[in-house]
Formats: structure tokens, C-alpha cells, sequence
């Protein structure tokens, strides 16, 4: 995996619109929409390219902070673009597409966020999915290392936004009959990548693997079937069901409209799947699955969470530690962003702070010991 400890080039810091967002897309439509989207946030100004060549004629003037990138594009398509810009010239990028496939493709390519595009007719949807978009800028632009001023809200007390709402705090209660170990992986930003390195390091007979990645939903099943179809991966890898056992070998990955909880069953677990509002402004929420892992299995797990921005899990990592679970964040040097990751180590969720490559030899260990 190609890290990105060096900063992109960007543009200075300073006034309001200082990060140049370049949007490229072939409908002159989809393009003002999409302008008008983005400068509703007064640190972003958009330059509009109708095609890849009109695209790569604009960079040679300037080099903006992100590139929001259409897929369908007549003489040359968004993923070849893609392919060529992170070949010669690597920068964040925020594909928009409606195909799986190729969401997948573009996130194995480098790019850091994949949003799928809106329905233009439904406007009842259309504010949330803005501020989804916006919310993917912002992201691509913390992991370029720009100027960038983040404009989240204060942190609210409102147990709607808080892991309460799906699964009330309790602490771990020792269970005679557990003996299965489980490992539970939390990750957003560059996620695919870092999967991607993680899951060849893990033996087949490794215990049973839970993760929560933020993806939009109709991405989960394809990102699953791409995972577990890579050689390098030796553990079955699929999107998890409803009461499925968490079994030695294979890795479960939540969908991406619900939460997904760890239960006990028997000397192990199983996967449950609920409905409810997002939890530090995600569904799936890490908090949740940590949470959940934290009162099902308490010293018989290990917690990862790896590069994302944002903040969810690390309450959640620090709940798994108090109840005597390994607990691992990924480093600053091999995260795409560390956002995640340094929110958990300032709690001091993390018993270590590990780069990727080293994260599965120490669950390992840890196994081995136990």
C-alpha cells in the first residue's frame, strides 16, 4: 500500500475558498449543481471540468486540493483517469458513482472516498446527501494534509447521537463457558487499502474476524466479494447475516444500513443486526461493534481500530480495554488519515500503537499466549 506520509501539493493557507475542489463531470448540469453544493461551504471554490482532458489541461495551471470525479464520461472514463492521476501525479479524489464495482476498483486505485450518486428528482433526499458529499471533501481534504478548518459541531449530550441508543453501557460479565477469542476491526478513510494489508497477514486458523467499514451500503457486498476473492487473503471473507456464527477463518463485514453487535452463543458468538439512527454520525457505528465486543467478550477480544476520520470507535476501544480486551490503534505514519486512530490513543483506548504491517502478528502473539 502506497503511503501517504507526504503532504499533496495544495494551495497556501488563507482566505475563505482557499482549497480548490476541481469537479469533473460531463453533464454541464450535474456540474453547477455539484458547485453550488460545495461552496456552500465558504473554505471551498470549484473549477469545473467537463471531461478528463479538459481536466488534465487545468491541473497544468493549478493543483487543486480534491478532485471530485464522475465515472460515465465519454472519450475517456473517470476509473482510466484515475489510474493515470495517481500513476503520474497522486492527489485525493472523491469518485461519484452507482456502480459497486467500480466504487471498489476506485478505492483499490487510491481514491479516498466513493459517494453514490443522487437521484437529482428526489429533493427530499438531496440536503442529505450534501451533506454527505461535503462530508467526503472534507474528509479528502484532511488526508491531503491541507489547510483545512474543521467545521463539525460541538459534541452534543444527545443520547440520540451516542451508542446508549442502540446498546446501554454495561460492564463485562465473566462468562464460565466462553473460551473463542474474536477480533473485532474498525476503519473508514482508506479503509480498503488498509484492509487490504491487514487480512493477508491473519493465518486461515486465526479467530473469527467482525468489521465495520464505512462504506455506503450498496458498496458492502462487492468490497466483501473483492476481499474475499484476493489470493493473498486466506480467510473467507463475507458480508455478514443476521445471527451468523463468528467462526475461526473467516471475516464478517457489517452492511452498511445497520448495526451490527456481537452476542454470545454457546462458547462463542454470533452477529446480530439492528436497526436504529447513526452513532458518531455513522451506521454502522465502531462504537457500537466495540461496545458490543467489550460486554460479550471482554478479555477473549481484541479491538483494531485503524485510519478514518472522525472519532467513532474510540470510545467504544476504551470500553474493550476496561474490560481487559487487546486493544491496537494503527500509527499515524501508515494511516491514510489518523483521525480515528489518535482520537482513541488521546483516551488512552490503545494498549499499542502499531504500524499496519505489525497489527496481525501482534494479535497472534496474543493468541498464542492466551
Amino acid at each position: 500500500m502506497a503511503q501517504r506520509d507526504r503532504p499533496w501539493p495544495g494551495p497556501p493557507p488563507g482566505e475563505a475558498g482557499s482549497i480548490e475542489i476541481l469537479v469533473v463531470d460531463d453533464s454541464a448540469v450535474v456540474r453547477q449543481r455539484l458547485k453550488a453544493i460545495i461552496e456552500a461551504d465558504p473554505q471551498f471554490r470549484v473549477v469545473l471540468a467537463a471531461d478528463p482532458y479538459e481536466a488534465a489541461e487545468r491541473l497544468k495551471r493549478s493543483v487543486p486540493g480534491v478532485i471530485v470525479l464522475d465515472v460515465e464520461m465519454p472519450r475517456m472514463d473517470g476509473l482510466t483517469f484515475l489510474r493515470k492521476l495517481m500513476r503520474q501525479h497522486p492527489m485525493p479524489v472523491v469518485l461519484c458513482t452507482a456502480q459497486a464495482e467500480r466504487a471498489v476498483t476506485a478505492l483499490e486505485m487510491g481514491a479516498l472516498e466513493v459517494i453514490a450518486k443522487p437521484d437529482w428528482n428526489q429533493a427530499e433526499r438531496l440536503a442529505e446527501w450534501s451533506q454527505s458529499l461535503l462530508e467526503s471533501i472534507r474528509n479528502a481534504a484532511r488526508a491531503g494534509r491541507l489547510p483545512f478548518r474543521e467545521d463539525r459541531p460541538a459534541a452534543t449530550t444527545d443520547r440520540r447521537h451516542s451508542a446508549d441508543v442502540i446498546l446501554p453501557r454495561h460492564p463485562y460479565a465473566r462468562h464460565t463457558g466462553l473460551s473463542e477469542r474474536i477480533i473485532v476491526v474498525g476503519v473508514s478513510t482508506g479503509g480498503v487499502q488498509a484492509l487490504q494489508q491487514l487480512l493477508p497477514a491473519f493465518p486461515p486458523e486465526c479467530p473469527g474476524i467482525v468489521i465495520v467499514q464505512h462504506m455506503p451500503p450498496d458498496f458492502i457486498p462487492a468490497f466483501a466479494q473483492r476481499l474475499d476473492k484476493d489470493p493473498r487473503i486466506g480467510l473467507q471473507v463475507t458480508e455478514a447475516r443476521q445471527h451468523q456464527p463468528v467462526e475461526a477463518g473467516r471475516a464478517l463485514v457489517i452492511p452498511g444500513d445497520r448495526h451490527g453487535l456481537i452476542r454470545r452463543s454457546g462458547t462463542g458468538y454470533r452477529i446480530e443486526l439492528v436497526e436504529g439512527p447513526p452513532v458518531c454520525r455513522h451506521r454502522p457505528s465502531v462504537e457500537v461493534l466495540f461496545r458490543s465486543a467489550a460486554q460479550a467478550a471482554g478479555p477473549f477480544a481484541a479491538g483494531v481500530i485503524l485510519t478514518g476520520m472522525g472519532d467513532d470507535g474510540a470510545g467504544g476501544l476504551l470500553e474493550m480495554r476496561e474490560a481487559g480486551a487487546l486493544t491496537i490503534a494503527q500509527n499515524e505514519a501508515t494511516c491514510i488519515v489518523f483521525g480515528m486512530p489518535r482520537e482513541a490513543i488521546r483516551r488512552g483506548a490503545a494498549q499499542f500503537v502499531t504500524p499496519l504491517d505489525a497489527i496481525a502478528g501482534t494479535i497472534m502473539a496474543w493468541v498464542a499466549a492466551s
